[in-house]
C-alpha cells in the first residue's frame, strides 16, 4: 500500500508564493504601507528560493530568482486560497482544495481559481489532485512530516466550512487526502480579532526534534489569558507517536495592539520557515520581538532569523505565515 504525506515545512523547498496585495483589496487604504512590507518579504524569499508572486501586472519591483504571474484575486492570503502540498512515492501532489473566504466571511471566487491558473502555466511542479467540494486553509493544518497533523477544533468545526460532515468524518478525509496517520485536535485558545476561527498557525507551531512552539499568556487579566492556559494543558498532556511528550517553547503574547477598538490579533507564531532561515513577524514591542526571536531560534538554532515588521499585517487581522505559501 503506497503512503502519501505532507511535508513539515522545514523541508528543503522549490519556492514560496505571495498573492501581492493592489487596489481592489481591502489593503486598499494603507497600500504603500503593506506593499513596503511584501517587497520586504519577497526580497528576504527570493535570496533564498524562488519567488511565486501572483497579482495584477506591473506591481512589483523587478527581482532575481522570481516569477511573475497574472492572476486577479480578492485578497493576499496565499497560506489559505494556495495548493496545500503532498507526497506519494516520490511525486509532489498539488491539492486544491476549496478555499470560501474562511466560511464565508469575504468574497473568495478569484482566489479560489488561482492554483487552476497555477498549474495550468506550469507555474507549480506536481500532479494537480482537486478536491472543491472540501473547504480547508492551509493555515488551519499543521504537519510533522511523519505522520502526525494538528489543527484546531474551532476552525475546522466552525460554520460554512464543511457541514454536515462531523468532526470524524473531517478527520477521515484529513488522513486520507494528506496521508495522516493521526489528527490531533487542539479544543482551546483563540485570538481576539481572529477572523479564521482560530488557525493553528496563530497558535501552536510543530518544529524538528517533537518540539513545539506556543503562544502563551502570562497576564491573568487578558481576556485570552484563561482560553490560552488551557491550550497550554492540552499541550502538556500530548505525546508523539511513539509515546513521548512534546518540547515545549513558550511564545511571548504582544502586548495588546488596537485599530481603533478593535484589538488586533497579533502572534509570533505566524513565521515562515525557508531555506536556510525563518522569517519572523514583529510587532514595535523590542523586548517581546527579541524574546520571541530567542524561543524561536531554539527550535531552529541552525537557521538565520529575520525580522520582518508585520503591525501593518495584522490591520486586515493575519501576519508573515498567513501571507505565504512553500513548494517542494
Amino acid at each position: 500500500m503506497t503512503q502519501r504525506r505532507m511535508p513539515a515545512e522545514w523541508e528543503r523547498q522549490s519556492a514560496v508564493q505571495l498573492t501581492w496585495p493592489h487596489k481592489d483589496t481591502d489593503w486598499a487604504p494603507i497600500l504603500p504601507e503593506i506593499t513596503k512590507v511584501y517587497e520586504e518579504m519577497a526580497r528576504e524569499i527570493s535570496r533564498r528560493e524562488q519567488l511565486i508572486v501572483v497579482g495584477p501586472e506591473n506591481m512589483v519591483p523587478p527581482m532575481v530568482n522570481c516569477q511573475f504571474v497574472n492572476c486577479k484575486s480578492n485578497d493576499t492570503w496565499a497560506r489559505d486560497h494556495g495548493f496545500i502540498t503532498a507526497e506519494e512515492e516520490g511525486q509532489l501532489i498539488l491539492l486544491d482544495f476549496c478555499f470560501n473566504g474562511w466560511g464565508e466571511k469575504f468574497p473568495a471566487d478569484l482566489d479560489n481559481a488561482i492554483n487552476r491558473q497555477l498549474h495550468e502555466r506550469g507555474m507549480v511542479s506536481g500532479m494537480y489532485e482537486p478536491h472543491l467540494d472540501f473547504v480547508l486553509e492551509g493555515g488551519s493544518i499543521e504537519s510533522d512530516g511523519r505522520g502526525t497533523l494538528f489543527t484546531t477544533t474551532h476552525c475546522l468545526m466552525a460554520p460554512h466550512r464543511n457541514q454536515p460532515l462531523t468532526q470524524a468524518e473531517i478527520e477521515q478525509r484529513l488522513k486520507q487526502y494528506l496521508g495522516a496517520e493521526r489528527v490531533v485536535w487542539i479544543d482551546h485558545g483563540q485570538l481576539t480579532g481572529d477572523d479564521t476561527d482560530g488557525h493553528i498557525d496563530t497558535l501552536v507551531r510543530i518544529c524538528p526534534n517533537d518540539t513545539l512552539l506556543y503562544v502563551g499568556c502570562d497576564d491573568a487579566d487578558d481576556e485570552q489569558y484563561d482560553e490560552l492556559r488551557l491550550m497550554e494543558q492540552e499541550l502538556q498532556a500530548l505525546r508523539t507517536l511513539d509515546g513521548r511528550p512534546y518540547r515545549l517553547l513558550k511564545l511571548p503574547m504582544p502586548r495588546p495592539i488596537y485599530d481603533g477598538d478593535d484589538r488586533l490579533p497579533a502572534t509570533y507564531a505566524n513565521y515562515l520557515v525557508v531555506n536556510g532561515a525563518v522569517l519572523y513577524p514583529t510587532y514595535g514591542q523590542p523586548d517581546l520581538d527579541s524574546q520571541a526571536c530567542a524561543t524561536i531560534r531554539q527550535a531552529f538554532p541552525d537557521r538565520e532569523m529575520v525580522a520582518i515588521d508585520c503591525r501593518p499585517v495584522i490591520r486586515q487581522h493575519g501576519s508573515l505565515h498567513c501571507c505565504t505559501m512553500q513548494y517542494y
